[in-house]
């Protein structure tokens, strides 16, 4: 706290003390609209000079320049500010700061994010996990599924995240998931089933495509139908059956 307290001083000394068209200045200044904060924002892209750092770290706390000064902390490789957001009082900027600090691909952040992803704030919980879906290094893997029997929002984003990769070891928690409560989650590894399962899953999946449960009243004015869990089970039914025969066929 009293490291995030020093950064928005520091950001507020230099705006008193910058010239009237210095881009530090005019992205802190509060008098000028939004267009002209964030124009003030961009200018200072590439800038990695420690006075530059120190004020896209404190402009963290604003809402007007957020997602530009974040993004500027990214392009400038400022790893250390990013994470000591992660402390932050505010869960905007906890949010933000684990979003970008997984674009970094870092082995050591992966514990860091890891930890954000069980933020009780559900923003930033799910921004970590995309953060941690930035990684294209299996070694992610085991995280995302951890966080993905944990269900909720958390669990369907990792869930999405960790079926990219394309592994076995993604079908035995896609399975364990479908005796879950989170109907969303059960929607992905329904999915995942379906792309990657086998044989053994027809009996399950014709017992959940026997029980209509659907999840919600139609969409879109009606022209969306609503989402059904029996259906997509279905869904994943035929798949696997199409996958089964299609061999067979082709040798006879």
């Amino acid at each position: 706290m009293k490291r995030f307290v020093y950064f928005l001083f520091c950001a507020g000394a230099l705006a008193a003390t910058a010239a009237p068209g210095d881009p530090v200045g005019r992205m802190l200044d509060e008098k000028l609209t939004s267009a002209q904060r964030n124009d003030a924002c961009f200018a200072l892209r590439g800038n990695r000079s420690k006075e530059a750092i120190a004020a896209l770290r404190g402009a963290l706390a604003s809402e007007v320049v957020r997602a530009c000064a974040a993004r500027n902390l990214r392009e400038a490789g400022a790893v250390d500010e990013l994470k000591s957001a992660l402390a932050a009082p505010e869960p905007e900027v906890r949010a933000v700061a684990a979003r970008e600090l997984g674009s970094f691909e870092k082995p050591e952040l992966i514990e860091v994010l890891v930890q954000a992803a069980h933020d009780p704030n559900t923003l930033v919980s799910t921004n970590a996990v995309m953060g941690l879906g930035q990684y294209r290094d299996r070694a992610v893997l085991p995280y995302l599924l951890d966080l993905a029997g944990g269900g909720g929002a958390v669990g369907m984003a990792a869930l999405t995240r960790a079926a990219r990769f394309d592994e076995p070891a993604t079908l035995p928690v896609a399975r364990k998931l479908l005796s879950g409560r989170d109907p969303a989650v059960k929607l992905i590894a329904l999915l995942i089933v379906g792309e990657c399962g086998d044989a053994s899953d027809l009996p399950r999946l014709r017992e959940m495509a026997a029980q209509s449960q659907p999840l919600g009243t139609r969409r879109g004015f009606g022209l969306m139908p609503a989402l059904d869990i029996s259906r997509a089970a279905s869904n994943a039914l035929e798949v696997i059956q199409k996958r089964i025969t299609t061999p067979l066929a082709a040798k006879s």
